[in-house]
Protein backbone atom coordinates (compact mmCIF):
# COMPACT_ATOMS: atom_id res chain seq x y z
CA UNK A 1 0.00 0.00 0.00
CA UNK A 2 1.53 3.88 -0.80
CA UNK A 3 2.14 5.80 2.00
CA UNK A 4 0.04 9.08 2.29
CA UNK A 5 1.63 12.64 1.68
CA UNK A 6 -0.94 14.10 4.55
CA UNK A 7 -0.33 14.34 7.80
CA UNK A 8 -2.15 15.77 10.45
CA UNK A 9 -1.59 19.26 10.94
CA UNK A 10 -1.82 19.73 7.11
CA UNK A 11 -3.81 22.56 6.00
CA UNK A 12 -5.94 20.80 2.66
CA UNK A 13 -8.25 21.77 0.07
CA UNK A 14 -11.38 18.76 -0.46
CA UNK A 15 -11.76 18.34 -3.87
CA UNK A 16 -15.12 16.22 -3.88
CA UNK A 17 -18.05 15.52 -2.13
CA UNK A 18 -20.78 17.78 -0.13
CA UNK A 19 -18.20 19.63 1.06
CA UNK A 20 -16.30 20.81 -1.72
CA UNK A 21 -13.95 23.69 -1.88
CA UNK A 22 -13.50 23.83 1.49
CA UNK A 23 -10.14 24.17 3.36
CA UNK A 24 -9.22 23.08 6.67
CA UNK A 25 -6.98 21.71 8.83
CA UNK A 26 -6.42 17.75 9.12
CA UNK A 27 -7.60 16.65 12.47
CA UNK A 28 -6.19 12.81 12.17
CA UNK A 29 -4.61 10.65 9.38
CA UNK A 30 -5.53 6.91 8.83
CA UNK A 31 -2.72 5.36 7.02
CA UNK A 32 -4.09 2.23 6.95
CA UNK A 33 -7.59 2.92 5.42
CA UNK A 34 -6.07 5.42 3.19
CA UNK A 35 -8.26 8.54 4.91
CA UNK A 36 -8.28 11.76 6.87
CA UNK A 37 -10.47 13.06 9.23
CA UNK A 38 -10.60 16.93 8.05
CA UNK A 39 -11.96 19.81 10.54
CA UNK A 40 -15.44 20.53 9.77
CA UNK A 41 -15.55 18.55 7.07
CA UNK A 42 -17.97 15.75 6.48
CA UNK A 43 -19.87 16.13 9.09
CA UNK A 44 -22.68 13.40 10.30
CA UNK A 45 -25.20 12.75 13.19
CA UNK A 46 -24.21 10.49 15.34
CA UNK A 47 -26.71 8.88 18.31
CA UNK A 48 -25.10 8.40 21.66
CA UNK A 49 -26.45 5.81 24.13
CA UNK A 50 -26.43 7.32 27.79
CA UNK A 51 -23.27 6.66 29.70
CA UNK A 52 -22.07 7.46 33.19
CA UNK A 53 -20.29 10.65 32.14
CA UNK A 54 -23.38 11.45 29.59
CA UNK A 55 -26.55 10.17 30.98
CA UNK A 56 -28.53 11.57 28.93
CA UNK A 57 -27.56 10.38 25.44
CA UNK A 58 -28.30 11.45 21.96
CA UNK A 59 -27.34 12.92 18.84
CA UNK A 60 -24.06 14.45 18.34
CA UNK A 61 -21.85 16.03 15.23
CA UNK A 62 -18.65 14.57 14.33
CA UNK A 63 -16.59 14.44 11.55
CA UNK A 64 -16.51 11.50 9.12
CA UNK A 65 -12.89 10.30 7.63
CA UNK A 66 -12.51 10.99 4.56
CA UNK A 67 -10.80 9.28 1.50
CA UNK A 68 -7.62 10.84 0.86
CA UNK A 69 -8.13 11.34 -3.20
CA UNK A 70 -10.80 13.48 -1.95
CA UNK A 71 -8.01 15.96 -0.54
CA UNK A 72 -5.09 18.44 -1.92
CA UNK A 73 -2.46 19.45 0.15
CA UNK A 74 -2.26 23.86 0.72
CA UNK A 75 1.75 24.78 0.31
CA UNK A 76 2.19 26.92 3.25
CA UNK A 77 4.83 29.24 1.13
CA UNK A 78 2.81 29.50 -2.11
CA UNK A 79 -1.06 28.97 -0.61
CA UNK A 80 -2.21 26.88 -3.76
CA UNK A 81 -3.57 23.31 -3.69
CA UNK A 82 -0.62 20.68 -5.10
CA UNK A 83 0.33 17.89 -5.70
CA UNK A 84 3.20 16.31 -3.22
CA UNK A 85 6.77 14.57 -4.04
CA UNK A 86 9.77 13.70 -2.19
CA UNK A 87 13.38 14.23 -2.04
CA UNK A 88 15.49 13.54 0.78
CA UNK A 89 17.79 16.02 2.93
CA UNK A 90 21.87 15.59 3.56
CA UNK A 91 21.08 13.50 6.37
CA UNK A 92 18.78 11.07 4.56
CA UNK A 93 15.28 12.45 6.39
CA UNK A 94 12.77 12.03 3.72
CA UNK A 95 11.12 15.61 2.90
CA UNK A 96 7.69 16.66 1.41
CA UNK A 97 8.19 19.21 -1.45
CA UNK A 98 5.77 21.37 -3.43
CA UNK A 99 5.40 20.63 -6.75
CA UNK A 100 4.26 24.09 -7.88
CA UNK A 101 6.94 26.37 -6.43
CA UNK A 102 9.57 23.79 -5.37
CA UNK A 103 9.80 25.16 -1.43
CA UNK A 104 9.83 22.55 1.35
CA UNK A 105 6.40 21.30 3.06
CA UNK A 106 7.79 20.15 6.15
Amino acid sequence: MNSMNIKKGDKVKVLSGKDKGKEATVLRALPQKQRVVVEKVNVVKKALRPTQQNPQGGISSVEAPLHVSNVMVICPSCKQPTRVSSRRDENGKKIRVCKKCGKDID
